[in-house]
């Protein structure tokens, strides 16, 4: 199975296996426990903190670890929500499930939710805010890379144009650390989210970094843990596994970077020169991983089976939407028509794919196209 799935998750680095070993073993310690076992995980967990925040030049006193990316963006969300009166909240068009459902949640709740404009690349403008009018607007949540496309935000930009409004912004950083710089204390953003999946790094761990003079309501309550804004005892393993990920995202940034564009570009290339091919925000500053594409006459979730019975995994837009089997969100933002956006396939490249990779895909998908274009995706299980 060649791999490119690697904005849905990555495998886990085999030196951060090693790392995490010893904490699900001999250093089994309660973290909170006053005796050596306790000490040593705590010492952990805080070396774990400082890896964390060195990746996104935070302080490590503002990194509170969660469960995942998921649980950042609710506690972001959800504890803004509960912390500030309400409102006006906005968000970008192009947002995580985990961020559209939250704001979802509070607009039930009686915020006033509004999003904000996306242009055809899925790109939030920093003026994009002033549509909002003259209503103060209390925070917002702005993802600083999209997981389905790759392209960018602008987040110090948009920052700078928020800040002047009083405005606490969010950004969730899940597909931008550890591929591109990242910088939380420049940034202007008052609020980060990280995860440890998607740098080689386990399950079961991500992180809120906060700018400690925003207020937050912890979303779990009960024993003080993570400053008392994430109860409960930490996952040691995870949260060691997930510093030693982002200390070897850190180091080998731009090292991961100079392999992946070259094979982003090589797919892109390739893909242009297809019959009947749309390539999504290709123009826009993006990942240098993400290919976001459809072919005329094909179903994406069709594509992605009929590319897993070649070997290959591949995704039809984010792993973690509810509403799979309807077009992209994403790309309906971006003004894509529903008829090419059902057909979208996303290509995430990783630490593992070669050029090889992209030649032998590049190759079955000519033979695809030979065999199944124009097939409507509605026909095609009759062929199976």
């Amino acid at each position: 199975m060649i791999y490119f799935d690697h904005n849905a998750t990555t495998p886990l680095d085999e030196r951060v296996k090693e790392a995490m070993l010893p904490y699900l073993s001999r250093f089994f310690g309660n973290p909170s426990s006053l005796y050596r076992l306790g000490r040593v995980a705590r010492s952990a967990i805080e070396a774990a903190r400082e890896q964390v925040a060195a990746l996104v030049g935070a302080n490590p006193a503002e990194v509170v670890f969660t469960s995942g990316g998921t649980e950042a963006n609710n506690l972001a969300i959800k504890g803004l929500g509960y912390s500030l009166p309400r409102g006006l909240a906005a968000l970008g068009a192009t947002e995580h499930p985990s961020v559209t459902e939250s704001m979802a949640f509070l607009a039930s709740q009686g915020w006033c939710v509004e999003k904000l404009v996306s242009d055809r690349l899925g790109v939030t403008s920093p003026e994009s805010s002033l549509c909002l009018g003259a209503t103060p607007l209390r925070f917002a949540s702005i993802m600083w890379a999209n997981n389905e496309t790759g392209a960018l935000n602008d987040i110090p930009g948009i920052a700078a144009v928020l800040r002047e409004k009083g405005t606490v912004i969010h950004s969730d950083a899940v597909q931008a650390a550890g591929k591109i710089p990242v910088n939380f204390a420049s940034s202007g953003a008052h609020l980060l989210t990280l995860s440890s999946h998607k740098i080689y790094g386990p399950k079961g761990a991500g992180a809120l970094v906060t700018d400690r003079a925003v207020p937050l309501v912890p979303l779990i309550h009960g024993g003080g843990q993570e400053r008392d804004l994430r109860g409960g005892t930490e996952n040691v393993a995870a949260i060691v596994g997930f510093g030693k990920a982002a200390d070897l995202a850190l180091a080998e940034l731009e090292e991961r970077r100079g392999r992946l564009i070259p094979l982003r570009q090589r797919l892109e290339s390739g893909l242009a020169e297809f019959s009947g091919v749309t390539l999504f925000a290709r123009e826009a500053e993006r990942l240098p991983n993400t290919v976001q594409f459809s072919l005329a006459g094909f179903d994406g979730e069709m594509l992605v089976m009929l590319l897993d019975r070649h070997g290959f995994a591949v995704s039809s837009g984010s792993a973690c939407s509810s509403t799979a089997h309807d077009p992209s969100p994403v790309l309906l933002a971006m003004g894509v028509e529903p008829a090419v956006a059902k057909g979208a396939v996303r290509v995430s490249l990783g630490a593992s794919n070669a050029e090889a990779d992209v030649d032998r895909f590049l190759g079955v998908l000519q033979g695809l196209m030979r065999t199944d274009s124009g097939l409507p995706g509605s026909c095609a299980p009759r062929r199976c």
